[in-house]
């Protein structure tokens, strides 16, 4: 797309990546989404890719997949707010899939209920819903019994 390129994160990077985070909603100090954590998802197979306004010079969105060994998860997509509505998040997605594709891996995300641009374009993209199933979650390993 004229005017921007996405890139590998690098650990330069980590600031403007929190901050588009925590302007969209997606990071939260509770998650664990710290550099620590980035650097190991990495090399585990995990790929973290970085959209830039090439003109501006400035960290547009991010698409964070971690790796289990047998599948991708796609989490913190976002596209930071001042750069919404121009068609990024496609541009951002299909390079994501590239990845997908490389791999072999399925590809699994959450994304909210409400969230319905979302939605929308995860559908376009050949995303469907996975069915009735709820997510658990146990944050502090604290809890754990």
């Amino acid at each position: 797309m004229k005017g921007y390129s996405i890139r590998n994160y690098e650990a330069e990077d980590y600031e403007a990546v929190i901050k588009i985070w925590q302007e969209t909603g997606m990071g939260r100090p509770e998650r664990g989404d710290d550099k620590d954590t980035i650097e190991r998802c990495l090399k585990t197979g995990g790929k973290l890719l970085i959209l830039v306004d090439d003109i501006n010079n400035i960290i547009a969105g991010t698409s964070w997949m971690t790796c289990d060994g047998r599948r991708l998860y796609l989490h913190h997509f976002g596209i930071a707010p001042e750069y919404q509505g121009k068609g990024l998040s496609g541009y951002l997605l299909e390079e994501s899939l590239k990845y997908v594709k490389e791999t072999g891996y399925q590809v699994k995300l959450e994304v909210h209920s409400s969230n319905s641009v979302a939605i929308k374009l995860y559908e376009k993209y050949g995303f469907s819903y996975l069915g009735d199933y709820k997510v658990f979650i146990i944050r502090n390993t604290d809890d754990v019994n």
